[in-house]
């Protein structure tokens, strides 16, 4: 944690005039950050990572990405090291952004074998990149599979991996020094249940002569050194660290986490802003099941790619959807990144730049750096919900188009029920998974017998797939009728249908 804490007196102030500004009310000035002197950076426990990581972290899109002609992405890159900024994102569909990173790189003396190397500086920082890629080995095309090659026709989980390699420390020809290394690798963009039996597919019982392979198998064999899958014949370490990400499904993510029974996943990196509730949200969802295993998260889409300003919300493709400006009057960008940080399990945000400038006022990766200062509880709840009554008027509220619409609190799911007899005593036997929150964080489930309430379960993230259980002993041997009810902390309610438990007479 950092030495200092920003001032919530000032917070406070600086939330209320803008709420006014938003509201319409002119005499409120337009605020900026502090342009002075840089505070050096704030850094937060990376989960179970052993790694003390800044709350800022530079995005890999943005500039770096689809580059305007009068911007150099590799000095964004130099300025986020000069700040103290020490995790950095890119990603093998980010079109140059692996190279722009080695070109740094090279200045910066990270190259591990050329003259001058910095191993202490290369292990100050975390490097995560991604792979779009589903298979390690015999990609075949199925339903709900987005198997997204670079570029490079054929590719394969490894190919990606070595790709990110050579371009970021090699010749970007496929090769690369001995000591090269990803801090972690992220499965990207999972969407659908599909392309979680694919990614695990091989797993348990890893087999050389197997027609297909999920990319998880092979990334653990390039965690650990181990050949267990034949891809990796040189035993090569190539990564420290696997996880995954994820902008649309919040279920989806869940499932890739419960289903992880050897705990590979260290790492999420998850859409999160301040218009998060209005969706299908993470934050009570998948965000709340990776804290309770203690995962690294990542909080992405901060600005919603640049929707919550000047672009529309939709994905970006070219320069001109990069976004240069530093906030706006009726929305700084200041509340939206203490919310994101802000909110619990979160340890950084990454986000991309698209303007550094000498002038603190101009530049955005300065002005990002100072609103990340923040501790974890830095906002309570009234000031949270006032960025997110600020942000919820920007184009509706309807911002996010990267996430599942909101569809409210649900029922506990796959809820079952079974009876035994043990020592004459009739035992009944309920069994569910979670539900998924709506709007608000699920507090309890209730147990309904007759229509009368009998139990009451506490609500914790399920961090595996092992069901939630309730049983009870009943003393007659007549039918009976279960229900199971989720409820939020509003006091909002979702049952499920009638369980119906037969006679035993």
């Amino acid at each position: 944690m950092s030495e200092t804490k920003i001032n919530p007196i000032s917070r406070r102030r600086f939330l209320k005039a803008s709420a006014i500004t938003v509201a319409g009310l002119s005499v409120v000035p337009y605020i900026r950050c502090s342009g002075g002197a840089i505070a050096g950076p704030m850094k937060r426990s990376f989960g179970k990572l052993d790694f003390d990581v800044t709350t800022l972290g530079l995005g890999g899109q943005a500039s770096i990405q689809w580059t305007p002609e009068n911007v150099d992405p590799v000095n964004i890159i130099l300025k986020a090291f000069d700040l103290g900024v020490n995790y950095f994102d890119t990603s093998n569909v980010y079109g140059p952004s692996q190279l722009n990173f080695g070109t740094a790189f090279r200045k910066l003396n990270l190259i591990s074998g050329n003259t001058g190397y910095k191993e202490s500086l290369r292990k100050s920082i975390w490097l995560t990149s991604k792979t779009h890629l589903r298979w390690a080995k015999g990609a075949v095309k199925k339903e709900g599979i987005r198997h997204v090659t670079n570029g490079t026709e054929g590719s394969l989980t490894v190919d990606d991996l070595k790709r990110s390699l050579s371009q970021i420390f090699g010749d970007g020809e496929g090769n690369y020094p001995e000591g090269s290394y990803l801090d972690m690798i992220l499965i990207h963009n999972l969407n659908t249940l599909q392309e979680v039996d694919v990614l695990y597919e091989g797993l348990e019982n890893p087999d050389p002569k197997a027609e297909h392979i999920g990319a998880l198998v092979a990334l653990r064999d390039y965690r650990d050194g181990t050949n267990l899958t034949g891809l990796n014949p040189k035993e090569e370490k190539l990564i420290r660290h696997i996880g995954f990400s994820g902008h649309y499904s919040a279920p989806v993510m869940i499932e890739m986490i419960q289903r992880d029974k050897f705990n590979l996943l260290d790492g999420m990196l998850v859409t999160i802003n301040a218009n998060d509730r209005l969706n299908f949200n993470m934050q009570h969802n998948v965000i709340s099941v990776a804290s309770a295993k203690n995962m690294g998260i990542i909080a992405m889409k901060v600005f919603a790619d640049g929707a919550m300003y000047t672009k529309d919300a939709n994905w970006s493709w070219k320069p001109e959807h990069v976004v240069r400006t530093v906030g706006s009057r009726s929305l700084p960008s200041r509340p939206l990144i203490e919310y994101s940080l802000t909110t619990p399990g979160i340890h950084t945000a990454i986000i991309g730049i698209g303007q550094i400038s000498e002038d603190p006022e101009l530049c955005q990766l300065h002005q990002n750096f100072q609103s990340s200062r923040i501790e974890p509880d830095g906002l309570n709840e009234t000031e949270r919900l006032e960025v997110e009554q600020m942000a919820s008027m920007v184009k509706g509220g309807k911002t996010n188009y990267f996430q599942i619409p909101e569809g409210g609190l649900t029922a506990p799911e796959n809820p079952s029920i079974s009876q035994q007899l043990e020592d004459e005593q009739r035992v009944i036997n309920l069994s569910w998974h979670t539900a998924y929150a709506g709007s608000e964080p699920i507090k309890t489930y209730e147990i309904l017998r007759d229509n009368e309430k009998i139990g009451e379960i506490i609500h914790k993230p399920q961090t595996t797939k092992e069901p939630f259980v309730f049983k009870e002993n009943v003393a007659d041997r007549k039918a009976h009728e279960y229900k199971l009810v989720s409820v939020d902390k509003s006091g909002g309610k979702a049952a499920t249908d009638i369980l119906v438990l037969p006679s035993m007479e």
